[in-house]
């Protein structure tokens, strides 16, 4: 809502601006026409002050009530009536406000012009000029409220739909939260039964992680050092219900005191599909994570595991954490990651990749918009 206050009140002053560029292209303009040695005389000017009021008349009538009240509402045949009426009686009182201020101020008269001339009666051919120009003010009033209205609409679509992309996205956050925290709960609630001292480590960390999950995941975007101790926290408290048999390796490399911020819980998903889908109870197994930032911005994930397929019985709620997180990048990265997976030699792979450099430049461009 801030922000679309503030784009309101940004597009009031470049409207504002508008308005004066347009009035000085108008009635400035034509002075460098003239064959004149000054560019700029009193004498026109003054003798000119019917006409801009006249055309200031028809333009602003229809900028703020007929174009709202009539055109807008579809309402055609209505509004080039009451312009046709506008038009011709601003173009006879333009004309006699000329002779009556040149009747009254001689000095205003052209020279060609007698003195003492009283206002001439039916003036057609000044009257149809003055009705040509005004019918052209018309138009530019109705252009210029048509590009005014399209940036307005154009601005406030923009709107929703960042506010729609939010709410979808903290809906998807929502969804999330439960489902990783079910997950440990099942880790945990295995390890009460064949190693407490274990299941007791195990709450502590989940402590740990849940601290993040609460404050850190209400933000947009974390740093990247704290997501990264997130992800360290996950690992070893899923680390402490590893048999023998599995091997877990990480790699971790990035600026501990970069700027580099990324959507909290993004790769989290893909570290419990590793866990799920990589560990088999008696054949030797292997899960292997890296994480890395990038010279030129981006961040690359990389999660290996050996690949031991559920049973159609086991794979009940599989995939609800990789769908989020599609749906997730699809909002937070638009155009700005490259995630694919491979499954070759019993070896699953995935590869993601988030450039978000690019990613905030976009978002500032898009606020600025």
């Amino acid at each position: 809502m801030d922000q679309l206050l503030k784009q309101k009140k940004g597009g009031s002053w470049n409207n504002i601006f508008v308005h004066i560029l347009l009035w000085g292209v108008i009635f400035i303009l034509p002075y460098f026409f003239m064959n004149t040695e000054q560019i700029f005389t009193w004498k026109p000017f003054m003798r000119s002050i019917p006409e801009m009021l006249g055309f200031m008349l028809v333009f602003y009538l229809n900028f703020f009530v007929l174009i709202d009240k009539l055109l807008h509402k579809g309402k055609t045949r209505a509004f080039i009536l009451y312009n046709l009426i506008l038009i011709i009686a601003v173009s006879f009182l333009m004309h006699y406000s000329r002779e009556l201020l040149e009747y009254l101020l001689p000095e205003l008269r052209p020279r060609w012009r007698g003195r003492g001339r009283i206002p001439n009666f039916f003036p057609w051919l000044f009257i149809l000029r003055n009705s040509t120009s005004l019918f052209l003010m018309m138009g530019l009033s109705v252009a210029l409220k048509m590009t005014v209205r399209w940036f307005e609409v154009d601005n406030e679509r923009k709107e929703l739909a960042k506010a729609k992309s939010e709410a979808e996205l903290q809906n998807l956050k929502n969804q999330i939260n439960p489902h990783f925290l079910l997950n440990t709960l099942n880790n945990i609630y295995a390890l009460i039964e064949f190693n407490p001292p274990k299941a007791q480590q195990a709450v502590m960390d989940l402590s740990k992680l849940l601290r993040h999950l609460l404050y850190d995941n209400n933000q947009a975007f974390v740093s990247l050092n704290q997501e990264a101790d997130f992800m360290r926290n996950y690992i070893e408290l899923m680390r402490i219900r590893l048999a023998d048999n599995v091997k877990l390796t990480t790699e971790f490399s990035y600026s501990e005191t970069g700027n580099t911020r990324i959507s909290p819980l993004i790769f989290i998903s893909l570290m419990e599909n590793a866990f799920k889908h990589g560990i088999s109870g008696d054949k030797p197994s292997f899960i292997e994570f890296s994480l890395k930032e990038l010279p030129d911005g981006k961040i690359e994930f990389v999660s290996r595991n050996s690949y031991f397929p559920k049973s159609d019985y086991d794979k009940s709620g599989s995939g609800i954490g990789l769908e989020l997180v599609k749906k997730r990048l699809e909002l937070l990265y638009p155009n700005n990651y490259l995630w694919h997976t491979t499954i070759e030699d019993d070896v699953y792979s995935t590869v993601l990749v988030i450039d978000t450099k690019k990613q905030q430049d976009d978002t500032e461009l898009l606020d600025r918009g």
